[in-house]
């Protein structure tokens, strides 16, 4: 693949993540509702501009999202232009086509405050966001050794204890900066196991096994479930179940590095010659 349009796809992932990030401080902080009676104009100089803290967010996070829907609309076009991978360009259309709905709910978000709304904001970008995460891991997937596979699973080990002690309104209270937190933590983890299955899936995943692969798969789906159920107001069982989930998918994700670090050594011990 063109060293561009790697890099093109990469800046998109990232982005989209960035963006997600603000949304959900956005509407931790209530910052959308400054703008309420306005959308798509805001409450400062003709509209345009922010007047205060709450509706610079609020403006800030449009500003972000117009750019970041710009470089993925852009990175897609590339792709086909460019012929790149049949799953690459797949994933990203997908992420291209879902942007008008996203700009849609988005703007309900800020006319109408609603949880329902919000749940089907953020899962929507949840959606485009494994459009090009997964599109960045094929991308970079040439270099999906067994060894990459296992930093990728330990990338991921080592964020979920700090999502379980973030699980909302468990052990901390769940205000704004905690949010961003744990949603910035929780995409980094999420986008490190759908690079683990897809580089488990490789044929340059040398000594990854399907079970690693199906292990690293079915974690990526509980912590992105966490994560779109996390938009929910947590109290009582539901506490329960997000800790629940989280402690599962870091056992998911131990038994796929210890399953990855097995292969690797039985390729390793199966690469040596033995003695007469």
């Amino acid at each position: 693949m063109d060293t561009r349009l790697r890099r093109f796809v990469g800046v998109s992932a990232a982005l989209t993540g960035v963006l997600m990030v603000l949304g959900v401080y956005t509407a931790a902080t209530g910052a959308g509702l400054t703008c309420a009676g306005r959308w798509p104009f805001c409450d400062g100089y003709l509209g345009l501009f922010p007047a205060n803290w709450s509706s610079f967010v609020e403006w800030f996070h449009r500003l972000v999202a117009m750019i970041t829907g710009f470089v993925v609309l852009g990175t897609t076009i590339l792709a086909w232009r460019q012929g790149a991978d049949r799953r690459v360009r797949l994933a990203l259309a997908v992420s291209t086509i879902l942007l008008p709905s996203q700009i849609i709910l988005g703007a309900l978000t800020v006319t109408t405050y609603q949880w329902l709304i919000l749940l089907a904001h953020f899962g929507t970008a949840s959606i485009i966001f494994t459009g090009v995460a997964l599109a960045a891991a094929w991308s970079y997937g040439s270099s999906g050794t067994t060894g990459q596979v296992t930093k990728a699973l330990g990338a991921a080990g080592l964020l979920l204890p700090v999502l379980v002690v973030l699980t909302p309104h468990t052990f901390l209270a769940f205000g704004p900066p905690v949010q961003a937190a744990y949603y910035l933590l929780g995409l980094g983890t999420y986008a490190s196991l759908l690079t683990a299955t897809v580089w488990s899936s490789s044929p340059d995943g040398v000594g990854a096994s399907s079970r690693v692969r199906r292990l690293a798969g079915t974690a990526a789906l509980v912590v992105v479930s966490l994560l779109v159920t996390g938009r929910l107001v947590y109290g009582g069982t539901l506490q329960y179940v997000s800790l629940g989930g989280s402690l599962t998918a870091f056992a998911l994700v131990a038994l796929a590095w210890y399953a990855a670090r097995e292969s690797s050594r039985s390729a390793g011990t199966l690469g040596v010659p033995g003695g007469d």
